[in-house]
């Protein structure tokens, strides 16, 4: 199995960390969709990360996808999506709220890095950091909510845990002091814990 694209983006990171904990080997390519544009596009055409592609040269796009895939392959009991449809829907709820923050995230970081400072609309820039505050505010209360449970879905690291912590990262690198961690003391220690972790630890954020 291999997975194609940069540990910088949250989508091939959450992948690659759900791997691990699933203890499904693979081989990491470390292709940029802007710097190796063509090496990338030989791969997948789309030229999408993260690409997945299985033992039998099967192309999978899209993280969410490509974890379905990976989570039906394992026993049910060691999966990373609950398997309780009341636990199956929140656990959902904090995925959707996660992957919004990145989504906005990235929005942000092209409009201020890629595009000219005269060309950049500040009424956009404004919306997407509304955006994105609204969504940790959300996970805030949600993940400060979580109670005594050791992870946001139980007793073990689950599929919530690793796209919160993994979107929780890459804001604060990508742009730091945007979102303050101060404001954010759950989701700021959920993420130490989850970072802490061998399979954190073993996909750096590049």
């Amino acid at each position: 199995m291999q997975l194609i694209g940069m540990m910088d983006s949250p989508f091939v990171r959450r992948v690659a960390v759900s791997m691990a904990v699933l203890g499904i080997p693979f081989e990491h390519q470390p292709v940029s969709v802007f710097r190796h544009f063509d090496r990338f596009r030989e791969i997948n055409p789309v030229v999408k990360a993260p690409t997945f592609i299985d033992d039998d040269g099967m192309q999978l796009i899209d993280s969410t996808l490509i974890l379905d895939y990976l989570d039906h392959g394992v026993a049910p009991q060691a999966r990373l999506m609950p398997q309780d449809a009341a636990e199956r829907r929140h656990a959902l709820h904090l995925i959707g709220f996660a992957l919004t923050a990145c989504e906005k995230t990235v929005q942000i970081a092209y409009e201020q890095n890629l595009r000219p400072q005269e060309k950049q609309h500040a009424p956009w820039l404004e919306r997407l950091q509304t955006q994105l505050v609204a969504a940790y505010d959300t996970l805030e209360r949600d993940v400060a909510g979580a109670g005594k449970r050791a992870w946001l879905c139980g007793d073990r690291l689950m599929q919530p845990d690793i796209t919160v912590a993994v979107a929780w990262r890459f804001t604060q690198y990508i742009l730091p002091g945007v979102v303050e961690p101060a404001r954010y003391p759950a989701l700021a220690a959920l993420s130490g814990r989850a970072e802490a972790l061998p399979a954190f630890v073993g996909a750096p954020l590049e």
